[in-house]
């Protein structure tokens, strides 16, 4: 496990050292590590401990991401480290973010072998996904700077839970970005995600005012964050303060770590939760983590017709031009389009790295 200095913290009188990245603000004595369990005092600074090595490498569809107006239908190489600056109770991933053993991160590649893994299996974007980088923000940054060398673009997939000076200094190296919007209300997030709402509404205004492109997911979890009315609420905040243009998924959930006595999501949720936001006014609103070919498929805002057709993540038809334009009246989709639509459809290849 490789360790390495960062910049992103200040001393205290008392003695002890704060880490600045995220709002959580953990104030450590030597030798301890963050809540997020990978940042540590030591030296009398705050350190990463999982630099260089990862809980596992996998090829993916960048619809699971999921990206549904980027670089469609491409292979995106994934993978995550260990730890989380948040503390889900619903998480779908706590076997990774949630691990305290070493030797979950058993397997290692710096930034230059990971930047030749994505040109080798003809990937189109590497992701920082699994667990949230934030956290390990250095050696995602120097990933993201080697595949840019290769033309390979950046993604990250994050809870959006970041101070202002270090958000800025991670996403000019960001190309695109899912933000999991958790829930729409304070009590939601303090309770079962021990984080804050405004800190995550925060990065969201930050990432309109740049050139990441990205989109937005609500995982909905039965009873807890899937009423009407919060749902009206938080259309109508996006709409208000990103457009209408941003693209929103609502996603299953299913029945995980310390929420396992809650039912999985129905379908009708899904739908229910994206007739919502359609008639709030938002154009490009998905369903996911169920079959529903109709939710996952885009129309065009010009001609109501649809352009992109999706079967889980298999692209059934496709009518855009090489940069985005529907081909039926011309009108250019929001997104980042470069060439044909990708063939990858829903393969999950495992990754080996040596």
């Amino acid at each position: 496990m490789a360790t390495v200095p960062t910049v992103h913290w200040h001393r205290l009188a008392d003695g002890r050292v704060q880490c600045d990245v995220c709002p959580r603000a953990c104030r450590l004595h030597e030798g301890q590590r963050g809540f997020c369990f990978v940042r540590q005092c030591s030296g009398d600074e705050i350190v990463l401990t999982t630099y260089g090595r990862s809980s596992g490498f996998c090829v993916d569809p960048i619809e699971k991401k999921p990206l549904n107006h980027f670089l469609p239908g491409s292979p995106v190489l994934s993978f995550g480290t260990a730890g989380c600056n948040l503390g889900c109770r619903f998480c779908q991933n706590w076997d990774i973010s949630k691990s305290r053993e070493i030797d979950t991160l058993a397997a290692s590649a710096d930034p230059s072998q990971l930047a030749a893994a994505a040109v080798r299996l003809g990937c189109r974007s590497i992701a920082f996904t699994y667990n949230d980088p934030v956290i390990f923000m250095e050696y995602a940054m120097d990933v993201a700077d080697a595949c840019r060398e290769a033309g390979i673009k950046a993604v990250a997939v994050s809870a959006g839970y970041m101070n202002p000076a270090p958000r800025e200094e991670f996403y000019r190296h960001i190309d695109a970005a899912n933000i999991d919007l958790k829930g729409f209300t304070e009590r939601f997030y303090e309770k079962v995600t021990f984080a804050r709402l405004d800190a995550v509404l925060s990065t969201l205004e930050y990432l309109r005012g740049t050139d990441v492109w990205f989109e937005i997911t609500t995982l909905l979890i039965p009873g807890q964050n899937d009423g009407d009315d919060e749902l009206r609420r938080e259309c109508d905040w996006l709409l208000e303060h990103l457009g209408t243009d941003v693209p929103l998924h609502f996603t299953a959930f299913h029945p995980d770590f310390k929420m396992r006595d809650i039912p999985r999501t129905p379908p009708e949720t899904l739908r229910r939760a994206r007739r919502i936001a359609l008639d709030a006014g938002l154009r490009f609103v998905y369903t996911g983590n169920v079959h529903d070919p109709d939710g996952q498929t885009t129309h065009c805002p010009g001609c109501d017709r649809p352009v992109v057709v999706r079967d889980w993540y298999d692209l059934r038809a496709y009518h855009l031009t090489d940069d985005g334009l529907c081909v039926h009246c011309g009108h250019q989709l929001p997104g980042v389009y470069d060439g044909p639509a990708g063939t990858w459809g829903q393969r999950r290849l495992p990754v080996v790295l040596s």
